[in-house]
């Protein structure tokens, strides 16, 4: 008999489990003992989050390796081979989405092993779900460039784009960098364009705000906008010519 390979969502920032995980999803990833993992510390931190009865040091964490190699995916998903249920976690949120896990959950199709996705928070979900926009048709696009010209051009395409197939857009930054993109997205799109910003989703501190572009850059002149997500993670989405 093969294991199940199990998708454990993990928490978006400091919560407690009980306000984003049914408890059945804690208590099956509190059954497991075989896990593989984005990041190994954060992952540690997040089963004695769950309040795992397991003593951390008798429990299989394996990181996935950059690059992941052929033979590393093997190798992994090798104790699910053998019959053990295995957890692969991402470092926040939801397993296989914007996440490498997702290599790791294909092989398995390929070889025959179960998959069960848990439930539990996706930063990407839970913000088109607060956007207002168009949630039929949406896109994910990762990072953007970093350096200019290319940054601007590629949000001059992407809004080209979410105009021509009515698409929302969605991407994300690394937190330091937010507001350098909130600055270079008020310089690119047109002043209809719907901007949705959301920050430190399912935490206290939470924020989701949409405007046009011409009202963020009142709101950015009059109130410092950008300040509210600066070094926070967030999540951005746009939508034009609605």
């Amino acid at each position: 008999m093969k294991g199940t390979l199990l998708l454990l969502p993990t928490q978006l920032g400091e919560s407690d489990w009980q306000t984003v995980l049914p408890a059945a999803t804690r208590e099956t990833a509190c059954q497991l003992r075989h896990f593989v993992v984005e990041n190994a510390k954060s992952a540690r931190a997040s089963l004695k989050w769950l309040g795992h009865p397991v003593p951390l040091r008798e429990i299989a964490i394996e990181q996935l390796p950059e690059p992941l190699k052929p033979q590393d995916i093997e190798r992994l998903l090798a104790p699910l081979l053998a019959g053990n249920d295995l957890g692969l976690m991402s470092e926040a949120g939801c397993p296989g989405v914007a996440d490498p896990g997702a290599l790791l959950v294909r092989r398995a199709h390929e070889l025959g092993i179960p998959v069960k996705p848990l439930v539990g928070p996706s930063s990407l979900l839970l913000a088109l779900m607060a956007s207002g926009l168009d949630g039929q048709r949406f896109a994910f696009h990762g990072y953007l460039p970093q350096r200019e010209p290319e940054r601007s051009k590629r949000i001059a395409e992407l809004e080209k784009e979410s105009r021509q197939k009515r698409q929302t857009q969605l991407f994300i930054e690394t937190p330091y960098r937010n507001e350098a993109l909130f600055n270079a997205l008020l310089a690119a799109c047109q002043p209809d364009t719907r901007l949705s910003v959301a920050t430190d989703l399912t935490l206290t501190t939470e924020s989701v705000a949409t405007h046009r572009i011409a009202d963020w850059k009142c709101r950015s002149v009059e109130n410092s906008a950008s300040a509210d997500f600066s070094h926070r993670p967030t999540v951005f989405l746009l939508l034009s010519g609605q």
